[in-house]
């Protein structure tokens, strides 16, 4: 039980970072979007910090490594396995449901727990 314990406290670290990121992302696009850029930009400009603040946050405070060029490319792949993920969960409520936002919903804590393992195992060894 010991060795569950932190797992568990870890991985709810790992979701306060996804939290703080997801507040970073859409608290700069709302910001840029009320000085007039783009929609377009202003979501590329959220992402793309968040992205970097995510990567940042889980490499010293999750798991408490450095940030390293192969790590941060193994995090790219893991994003682009959850960006699949999403689009494959979403896909199939619209196929059944006809509804894409239950897709979203379902995909979200798959993603989380996909993120804190391949995080944990893989990106940031």
């Amino acid at each position: 039980m010991d060795k569950v314990l932190p797992h568990w406290r870890q991985f709810a670290v790992f979701v306060a970072g996804g939290l703080l990121c997801a507040v970073a992302d859409v608290g700069l696009m709302q910001a840029l979007l009320a000085a007039g850029m783009h929609y377009a930009g202003a979501t590329t400009a959220g992402f793309a910090v968040a992205l970097l603040v995510n990567y940042a946050f889980h490499s010293h405070v999750t798991f408490e490594q450095a940030a390293t060029p192969i790590g941060f490319a193994r995090y790219l792949c893991g994003v682009g396995l959850n960006y699949l993920l999403t689009l494959g969960c979403v896909a199939l409520t619209v196929a059944l449901l006809g509804n894409p936002l239950y897709g979203k919903l379902v995909s979200l804590p798959l993603v989380a727990v996909n993120g804190y393992v391949l995080g944990k195992y893989w990106i940031f060894k």
